[in-house]
């Protein structure tokens, strides 16, 4: 008999285990309730959010690919694969190997799916800098991002980071990686063809990771955990070399299948694959190679080490294939074969350790969740907020905070010029990548901002769709698809899954309005430590397509004289800023209102007056409001500007207000007629409100000025937040 404390340790419940039972008619051996365990997990099954998962939008403008580990769209003869991951707990027991293997992790679902990888964007969020574990944790993420990634020839070229105590204890390290393929040439994730054979290529397996998607991926942080074994390690040189040798070995065509050996390890590709193609597998784990020795059969199932690969090959033509993965110092071999009858059948030194249905091992319960909204304090904005006096230096205060200021020293660290793609570099809203041979490219964003949606869930939600997008437009592309990463709390208490439900919606009406599939992503709940849940984080990953890459925009300013026009209105709200936070210590009020409909012909207009050539430069107003929107235009070519403002609303609401739905342009004069009938074609408001010239950023509201700062001083505080609080 099966202890309860054997299974719970697992991460199972009594109802799971039970269920177990009733499946195979009989108890588990030790191996298969491990399998199930980590198959089940909501790392990997998704119990608590598959039902949520469904309901979003699977087609939009372009013609999309859904339903392998990563999704993606055609564009003309190429098919462009994406997808975002979490990487959240590893990062916080040990950040450097955490999130180097979150980006390996990412990189694989890329190749495997037959496309070169030719980009990573990584969105992370962390504790108050002023926290020295904090630091320690930021720092380590970011050297094991640079220290993987910039060996294995993908350019990091973009994302976010933000500092949040909500985050202490419980960083977010979600990993991103777009890449491409011919349309013709992406691959599947699955068995299929009795007799054909299984092949395990890659690194040899460890016991490093064992347990690391049901143990520390599905369960909240506890003050006296110590999980630091459940962490894989990887080998960025092995990963270069097994991308290689998989595009390599995928061009021969005898490949019939191929996935990553991710969370869950073995017990995810076997049963997955097999599951997927409608067969089943059978193998022979004497033939894995092993890094230590005398692993257990369960060990072995489980283990994440790094930089493996399952793979289906036709009977009778391995041989080739193997000696592909030999050739790169990789290891190949064959440890199994497709059966007819749909189980996954494993045996260890002769003996049967397994022998389940794949159906049952790939489909993990469903579960309904209780949901109810959280009482939170400090909705009611209706009392006021004191002016400061000297708006000058509120915005040199905004300008210093780490969630504005310059991530240089980070992205500095990351090699993002490698394959020679990159032409808007990390810095803007969106990076923007050359597609070789092709007049066409492609932009990639991430984005979110979980204050929003820790004070309003569906609208914060709603916001990070529509500001991904916006950050796409304004370089001049088209948004073409989404990819997610919903980072949340504890699934099991009614007010964390509420957040998940809220944000789900919100996503979805965005998506919808906006025409936006959503070809791929990933979950991550239990993000909490003792002290309470992180905000809710639905990251949202984007990618657009410019049609001609001669035409991409960049935010700086680019000629003296030009007009500076607001493509949008301004609003007096202030609830959920970065203003309210820095200025004030508040996390207050409502998040900032959208309109859909709005957002939608704001980003039409500015992405028409892109293709037609006359915009100089654009740049969203998004986090700091339009005063600091308008300094980060001044940077790149430290040109200032004298801006005049006529709303009638409060100064501090007017200048540091985080509206939706605006967007900064600069025309040269003889273009604002042409640009304003593209305006009021899409019936959008508009207004120039400036020019470029100087060395000064001016505001004037009427006839009194608000901001006088020089550029020079602007940026020295943008640029040195950073590494002054890293110590160098």
């Amino acid at each position: 008999m099966v202890e309860a404390k054997v299974y719970r340790e697992l991460g199972l419940n009594d109802q799971e285990y039970q269920r177990i039972e009733q499946l195979l008619r009989r108890e588990p051996s030790p191996t298969e309730l491990a399998m199930f365990s980590v198959e089940w997990s909501e790392h990997c099954g998704y119990p608590r959010s598959r039902n949520w998962l469904k309901l979003f939008p699977k087609k939009g403008k372009y013609q999309t690919l859904v339903g392998e580990d990563a999704g993606g769209f055609i564009v003309d003869d190429l098919a462009v694969i994406f997808k975002m991951e979490s990487h959240n707990h590893p990062s916080q027991v040990e950040p450097k190997q955490g999130a180097a293997t979150g980006v390996g992790g990412i990189v694989r679902d890329i190749f495997t799916a037959g496309a070169r990888p030719i980009a990573c964007l990584d969105s992370l969020r962390f504790g108050d800098l002023k926290d020295p574990f904090n630091r320690y944790i930021f720092n380590g993420v970011v050297d094991g991002i640079s220290s993987y990634g910039n060996c294995i020839g993908v350019p990091t070229v973009g994302g976010e980071i933000y500092f949040n105590d909500a985050y202490a204890g419980n960083c977010l390290v979600n990993a991103m990686c777009v890449g491409v393929c011919h349309k013709d040439k992406v691959a599947k994730a699955q068995a299929k063809g009795v007799g054909n054979t299984i092949i395990y290529a890659g690194a040899k397996t460890g016991r490093d990771g064992i347990g690391g998607c049901s143990v520390l991926a599905s369960a909240e942080f506890c003050e006296a955990d110590a999980k630091r074994p459940t962490v894989q390690v990887g080998d960025p040189f092995s990963e270069k070399c097994l991308i290689e040798a998989t595009l390599e070995a995928l061009k021969v065509g005898s490949v019939l299948g191929v996935k990553d050996m991710g969370a869950a390890g073995l017990t995810c590709s076997s049963s997955e694959m097999a599951h997927a193609g409608g067969v089943g597998v059978e193998i022979d784990l004497d033939k894995v190679p092993l890094r230590e020795a005398d692993m257990q059969p369960y060990e072995i199932m489980m283990s994440e080490s790094q930089e493996r690969m399952l793979l289906c090959v036709e009977a009778g033509k391995e041989q080739p294939i193997i000696d592909i993965y030999i050739k790169w110092g990789l290891e190949a071999v064959a440890i199994g074969k497709v059966i007819e009858e749909q189980k996954v059948h494993i045996t260890h030194h002769g003996k049967v350790v397994c022998d389940v249905p794949g159906k049952d091992l790939a489909a993990a319960p469903l579960y309904e969740m209780k949901w109810e909204e959280p009482k939170r304090k400090g909705r009611d904005m209706s009392r006021p907020y004191k002016k400061p006096a000297n708006l000058s230096k509120v915005l040199l205060k905004m300008l210093s905070s780490p969630n504005i200021a310059s991530k240089r020293w980070v992205w500095e660290q990351y090699d993002h010029m490698v394959q020679v793609n990159t032409l808007v570099y990390p810095g803007g809203d969106a990076a923007v990548l050359r597609i070789k041979g092709k007049k066409f490219g492609l932009a990639v964003t991430s984005d979110c901002n979980g204050r929003y949606c820790y004070l309003n869930p569906h609208r914060g939600a709603q916001i990070a769709v529509a500001e991904a997008a916006r950050n796409l437009v304004v370089t001049g592309a088209e948004p073409a698809a989404v990819t997610d990463c919903l980072n949340f709390g504890n699934p099991e208490k009614p007010d964390r899954f509420y957040y998940f439900k809220s944000c789900v919606e919100g996503i979805v009406d965005a998506c919808e309005a906006l025409e936006l599939p959503v070809i791929s992503g990933n979950v991550s709940f239990y993000n909490e430590n003792p002290k309470g849940a992180i905000f809710p984080t639905p990251t949202i990953g984007m990618v657009g397509v410019i049609k001609d890459i001669e035409k991409r925009c960049t935010i700086g300013f680019k000629e003296k004289g030009n007009l500076i026009i607001l493509l949008g209105k301004n609003k007096e709200e202030l609830g959920g800023s970065e203003y309210l936070k820095v200025i004030h210590g508040l996390e207050e009020g409502d998040a900032p209102d959208i309109s859909l409909e709005l957002e939608r012909k704001v980003q039409q207009t500015c992405l028409t007056a892109i293709e037609v050539g006359i915009v100089r430069s654009a740049h969203d107003v998004s986090d700091g409001g339009l005063a600091v929107a308008l300094a980060e235009c001044c940077f790149p070519g430290k040109m200032g500007a004298v801006i005049n403002l006529s709303d009638n609303i409060r100064d501090d609401a007017l200048l540091f207000g985080e509206t939706q739905s605006r967007i900064i342009l600069t025309v040269s004069a003889e273009k604002v007629l042409a640009f304003a009938d593209i305006a009021m074609l899409n019936q959008v408001p508009f207004e120039i409100i400036g020019k470029v010239g100087g060395q000064k950023i001016v505001v004037h509201k009427g006839k009194k000025k608000l901001v006088d700062i020089a550029v020079r001083d602007a940026i020295k505080v943008y640029e040195e937040t950073i590494p002054s609080l890293m110590g160098g």
